[in-house]
């Protein structure tokens, strides 16, 4: 639970935004070693808000690859969000990301306490034990996250959307990845992921993007399956 006043503290509300009522939370998951704060819209965030759509970052640790302490953080978030501003259960909430973002947006499907109504993740990370030894910067990054630093096989698994697939929940799914993505391969992470989650039938749409390279540059047609996907959720909250 957050102490009072440090939710704006701890998180960037889009409030100032929105165009009234707030329909939807969007969380927006950083990737890897993000340490900026944030200030004002994107392109995706701008149109949605216009909708009521509230987009919602939380400043986790920027190596901390939705473990404990990034899923204790985001949940005494959103439990804010909610108490403060008066938003019910009846206002979805969505979880979205790119890169370690798109992880963490796939993850804290998994994590969080209230439920996920529908998850957009680009580029994710998906296989998080063959994530470890597919760049020499990232060991370090998971070492850090799981605080451990002997073998951490077990954690990385238990923290991999993709060996964690079973736990997804049933909602809907957008997923997008660069055709050559140099960062985290396609073939690797996304393929196999969506191949085990339409195994289980879950909703998930999947698109390839020829002109991105790692999560951009977007382009008008990712930009429309993104902003469409969301706006098909509005009104729908997650069952529990």
């Amino acid at each position: 639970m957050l102490a009072p006043g440090l939710l704006e503290k701890v998180a960037w509300l889009g409030f100032k935004f929105v165009r009234p009522p707030v329909t939807a939370i969007m969380l927006r998951f950083a990737g890897l070693g993000y340490t900026g704060q944030k200030s004002e819209l994107d392109g995706l965030e701008i149109e949605l808000s216009h909708a009521g759509v509230l987009t919602v970052v939380v400043y986790h640790d920027p190596w901390g690859w939705m473990n404990s302490r990034t899923q204790n953080l985001v949940n005494d978030v959103v439990e804010a969000i909610r108490l403060q501003h008066q938003l019910g259960p009846e206002i979805p909430l969505f979880s979205t990301g790119g890169s370690m973002g798109g992880h963490a947006a796939l993850l804290y499907s998994i994590k969080a306490r209230q439920p996920v109504a529908a998850c957009l993740a680009v580029c994710p990370v998906a296989d998080l034990p063959y994530h470890y030894t597919e760049r020499p910067d990232l060991p370090r990054t998971m070492h850090h996250a799981f605080d451990n630093y002997e073998n951490i096989d077990a954690a990385l698994r238990e923290h991999s959307p993709l060996h964690q697939v079973h736990a997804l929940p049933d909602i809907p799914y957008l997923i997008l990845h660069a055709t050559k993505d140099p960062s985290v391969a396609k073939e690797a992470h996304s393929e196999p992921l969506v191949a085990a989650m339409r195994a289980r039938q879950l909703n998930v749409d999947y698109m390839e993007c020829p002109l991105m390279v790692h999560c951009g540059p977007v382009t008008y047609e990712s930009h429309r399956r993104t902003v469409d996907f969301i706006l098909a959720q509005l009104g729908n909250p997650a069952k529990t």
